[in-house]
C-alpha cells in the first residue's frame, strides 16, 4: 500500500507534512511518496535518517487557501494538489493525503479522479467526540449550498461510511436543525426532514446543535456552511474548556500526588478533544482515496490522516459506495 503525501499542503508543510509521513511508514508498514520541493524533502528525510527509498514528484507551485478552487486547478498543473491527484487518478499511488486547500482538494478530486456514478457532489464526513463514542457530521465543509436531495445523498453516504469504518450496522441519522419539533428549521431543513423520513434510513429526527456531542445518533447531516460552523465552534469550546481548567488547576493548592492524579486525567481529556487524533478525513464521493487533514496539522495529524486513508482501503470504502449508489440511486 503505498500513500502520497501533499509536501506543500498545510500551515507546517514540508517538515510536519514529512515527519508525519515517516511515523506513519514506521507504524503501520506502508510505502510512501512525496509531491513537492524534491530538495527540501530529501533534506528533511536525511536529517531524520530515513533511508527507505521514497518516490518524489517535484511540484513547483502550491495553491493558496485564499485561490478560486476551480480556477487554480486548471491555472496551475504543476501545482502539488494537481500534481498528486493524477498520480492517484494513474494508480501510482492508492490515496492522496493533503492538509492543503480544501475547494483546490474538492475541485481537483472532481476534475480529476472524478465522482462515484449517481454522486452528485463529494461530502466531508468529520467526526466530534460524543458521549456514544463518536458523532459523524456531513457535510463539514466541503459544499456551501445544497438542496434536500444533497442532504440525503450526504446521508447515504454516511451510513455506508460508518457501516464499513465503524461497524455501526444501522446509524441513526439526525438532521442538525433549530429544534427537534417536526416542522421547525428553513425551506432546506424542512425539505430534508421529509426525504429523510420517507427514506429506508434510521432516521431519529431533528437533533440540535447541543445534542451532537450527547450521543443522541450516530450521524448529523447538514450543509457544509452549517457543518463547518459547528465544527469549529466545538473546536474554539474545547480549547476555552481545557485553557479554563488549566488555569484553574495551577491555581488551586493542590498536593503533588493530586497535581499528578489530575494531570493524568486532563491528559485523557485533551486527547479525546484533539482534532489531531482524528487527523483527517476522505472526501467521500470521489472514485479513489482522497484525505484532507487539518490546515495547522503536525506530524501526529499527518500520521492519523494516513492512518484514515489505510482505514479507508482497507474496508473498501469505495468500492462499497460505488454498489451502493448503483443499486439504490
Amino acid at each position: 500500500m503505498r500513500i502520497l503525501f501533499d509536501a506543500l499542503g498545510g500551515d507546517n508543510a514540508p517538515l510536519e507534512i514529512v515527519k508525519g509521513a515517516v511515523l506513519a511508514a514506521e507504524e503501520m508498514d506502508i510505502d510512501i511518496s512525496f509531491v513537492g520541493n524534491e530538495i527540501e524533502i530529501e533534506k528533511i528525510l536525511k536529517e531524520l535518517n530515513y533511508n527507505k527509498k521514497v518516490e518524489i514528484i517535484n511540484a513547483t507551485e502550491k495553491i493558496e487557501n485564499n485561490e478560486e478552487p476551480a480556477y487554480a486547478i486548471r491555472r496551475k498543473k504543476n501545482s502539488s494538489t494537481v500534481l498528486g491527484l493524477k498520480s492517484l487518478k494513474e494508480d501510482k499511488v492508492d490515496a492522496f493525503v493533503s492538509a492543503g486547500s480544501t475547494g483546490a482538494l474538492l475541485a481537483g478530486g472532481l476534475f480529476i479522479t472524478k465522482r462515484i456514478d449517481n454522486v452528485k457532489r463529494a461530502a466531508l464526513p468529520t467526526e466530534l467526540p460524543s458521549l456514544s463514542g463518536g458523532t459523524l457530521v456531513i457535510d463539514s465543509g466541503a459544499n456551501m449550498d445544497c438542496d434536500a436531495d444533497l442532504l440525503l445523498q450526504f446521508a447515504l453516504m454516511g451510513k455506508t461510511y460508518l457501516q464499513g469504518i465503524k461497524g455501526i450496522k444501522n446509524p441513526r441519522v439526525g438532521l442538525l436543525n433549530v429544534g427537534t419539533e417536526e416542522g421547525k428549521g428553513n425551506a432546506l431543513t424542512k425539505e430534508a426532514f421529509t426525504l429523510l423520513k420517507n427514506s429506508d434510513l434510521n432516521f431519529v429526527g431533528n437533533i440540535e446543535a447541543r445534542d451532537v456531542t450527547m450521543g443522541k445518533c450516530d450521524l448529523v447531516v447538514c450543509d457544509g456552511f452549517v457543518g463547518n460552523v459547528l465544527l469549529k465552534n466545538t473546536e474554539g469550546v474545547a480549547k476555552f474548556l481545557m485553557h479554563t481548567i488549566q488555569s484553574e488547576i495551577k491555581k488551586a493548592e493542590l498536593s503533588k500526588e493530586t497535581l499528578l492524579e489530575v494531570g493524568s486525567l486532563f491528559s485523557k481529556m485533551s486527547k479525546n478533544l484533539d482534532y489531531k487524533e482524528v487527523g483527517g478525513t476522505i472526501l467521500l464521493g470521489l472514485k479513489q482515496v482522497v484525505v484532507k487533514a487539518h490546515g495547522d496539522s503536525d506530524s501526529i495529524a499527518i500520521k492519523n490522516a494516513a492512518k484514515a486513508a489505510v482505514m479507508a482501503l482497507n474496508n473498501n470504502i469505495i468500492e462499497t459506495l460505488e454498489r451502493d449508489f448503483k443499486e439504490k440511486i
